[in-house]
């Protein structure tokens, strides 16, 4: 019986066999169409040509990439060191884009270059920091009065002067080198132009007290400030934010020099000093900028001017500019009225700071419009 059951057995595995052996016979090409339709051409590739391809390692000198050809993709050496920072967000697996530098070297490697892919995952770090508020890694590279440069991926960043913190500002030497977070607030990849600012990441808590301070600033309200800085737009004033706890928050704001005076001012110096303590009245909210006045802060010459000053009533002022088309009369301090040209005598002549007898022809306090003429106290040349 024992023998019977070992035949049986072996006959068993003898059919698995042959049906094994007609299984391989029927997957392999038995005629010439069958061939080609399983043949795969190797991929040919050229110089500068974009091609696609999975990382299949990644080492300390190089990125070896599968390519579907004869030959595997290899990023090396100064391709390598070009997008350093830019393989340090790959692992093997990923699928890539590649520019071929060399299409074949005697060891049978095609070389790549991640250049392009490189600058496109850097552009996109830019714009999503600027989109998201979220800072970046740069490396100061140079300065100068405006600012500092700065680099980003091997791509070029500008900080002006007036975007870099207390700190950074007064020793902007320190930052080359170094590298530091900054956040984009303005970027154009056609214009491959990259503007960041230092300050919103190293004063972000002063600044969020600043914009938190603003927000309770109301157009219309008056405050007692103090002037900064002046230059020749204007002056700057700092006023102080009654916030939590008793303590307040300083903002500056700009008085622009056509809002420093009712009068006309041509150099803001004649008007402030720095450090003088003024009174303003906030005129406007733009961009988390605040627009200030000292002449609006005061009252308004105009207001009273038409009550003042009746047509034909006679009155004294000093001319205090010459200009084509007549002579401009102060009558009081932000009150001017002109006397046209044709109004003027021959032979009479009008100098800046001479005071002279004028009658109002016409004022329109609405319009801040006076039109003069001048009482004669002689005789015209020619008069007869």
């Amino acid at each position: 019986m024992a023998s019977k059951k070992k035949v049986s057995k072996v006959k068993k595995v003898s059919k698995v066999s042959k049906a094994n052996k007609t299984s391989i016979r029927s997957s392999e090409p038995q005629t010439m169409e069958e061939l080609l339709a399983g043949y795969v051409a190797p991929i040919t590739v050229s110089r500068g040509q974009k091609i696609k391809g999975k990382i299949t390692a990644i080492t300390k000198q190089n990125v070896v990439v599968d390519i579907g050809g004869k030959s595997e993709g290899l990023v090396a050496e100064r391709a390598f060191a070009e997008a350093k920072d830019f393989i340090k967000t790959l692992k093997a697996g990923d699928e890539i884009t590649a520019s071929v530098l060399i299409p074949e070297t005697p060891d049978g490697y095609t070389i790549l270059s991640l250049r392009t892919a490189s600058y496109d995952s850097t552009w996109r770090k830019i714009e999503d920091s600027q989109k998201t508020g979220k800072p970046i890694k740069v490396t100061g590279k140079s300065s100068n009065s405006a600012g500092v440069m700065v680099e980003i991926d091997n791509l070029s960043g500008f900080i002006p002067t007036s975007l870099l913190g207390k700190s950074a500002a007064s020793n902007t030497q320190a930052l080359i080198g170094s590298r530091f977070d900054a956040l984009v607030i303005e970027s154009n990849r056609d214009q491959n132009k990259i503007v960041l600012s230092e300050k919103d990441v190293s004063e972000a808590a002063q600044i969020k007290l600043a914009l938190d301070a603003l927000s309770k600033v109301k157009e219309g309200e008056v405050y007692e400030g103090q002037v900064t800085k002046i230059y020749s737009f204007g002056a700057f004033v700092k006023i102080k934010i009654p916030g939590k706890m008793g303590k307040s928050t300083p903002i500056e704001g700009l008085v622009h020099v056509s809002e420093l005076s009712w009068q006309k001012v041509s150099d803001p110096k004649e008007k402030v000093s720095e450090k003088e303590k003024v009174k303003v009245k906030v005129i406007g909210k733009v961009g988390g900028k605040l627009a200030l006045s000292i002449k609006q802060a005061e009252p308004d010459p105009w207001i009273d001017a038409a009550k003042m000053y009746k047509k034909d009533a006679k009155v004294k002022g000093k001319v205090v500019k010459i200009s084509d088309y007549g002579a401009f009369v102060q009558l009081t301090p932000g009150v001017e009225g002109l006397v046209h040209m044709t109004k003027i005598p021959p032979g009479e002549k009008l100098e800046v700071g001479r005071e002279v007898n004028v009658y109002v022809e016409d004022i329109d306090s609405k319009t801040r419009k006076l039109s003069l003429g001048l009482v004669l106290t002689r005789k015209p040349v020619g008069y007869k």
